[in-house]
């Protein structure tokens, strides 16, 4: 386990409209707001795109994604990490569940996936964390490293 402390700073009260793109339109407002680091908690609808619903082979290196289309609107719960690349580009692992007609469809909303109506969401800051997202070989994921800013004591 790898970990760092940090504190809660600024907390954004969003809403998203129809047609928005998860997690690129978070992630734009993160970068215009100067958000480094966060928790994201949405709610809201979901009317279409992609989810990665896992590797389609678990073992392989890196994996290739299994990716579900999400077909016509759908109730929406999620929770993601908001950190920045080396770069200093704030990325959003997002994953939730959606559900239509008594069926759920839950994964990673990385693929990008459009709002239907409305999304509401709550953005928590996280200050002094020093969390960055690195690209890890093994997997080619980029990873949250909570400790790779962190000061020393």
């Amino acid at each position: 386990m790898i970990a760092s402390e940090g504190q809660i700073g600024r907390v954004f009260v969003i809403r998203l409209e129809e047609g928005d793109v998860v997690p690129d339109c978070i992630e734009q407002f993160a970068a215009e707001n100067d958000v480094a680091v966060g928790q994201v908690i949405l709610m809201g609808g979901i009317g279409g795109g992609e989810v990665v619903v896992g590797p389609r082979i678990s073992e392989q290196r890196p994996p290739d994604p299994m990716l579900l289309p999400v077909d016509g609107a759908h109730e929406t719960v999620a929770v993601g990490v908001l950190a920045p690349t080396e770069d200093g580009r704030p990325v959003l692992h997002i994953h939730g569940a959606m559900g239509r007609s008594g069926n759920t469809l839950t994964g990673c909303l990385r693929g990008g996936v459009t709002t239907w109506v409305v999304g509401e969401v709550i953005l928590s800051e996280i200050l002094g964390s020093g969390a960055k997202r690195l690209k890890e070989p093994d997997t080619g994921f980029v990873l949250l490293r909570p400790d790779v800013g962190q000061r020393e004591s």
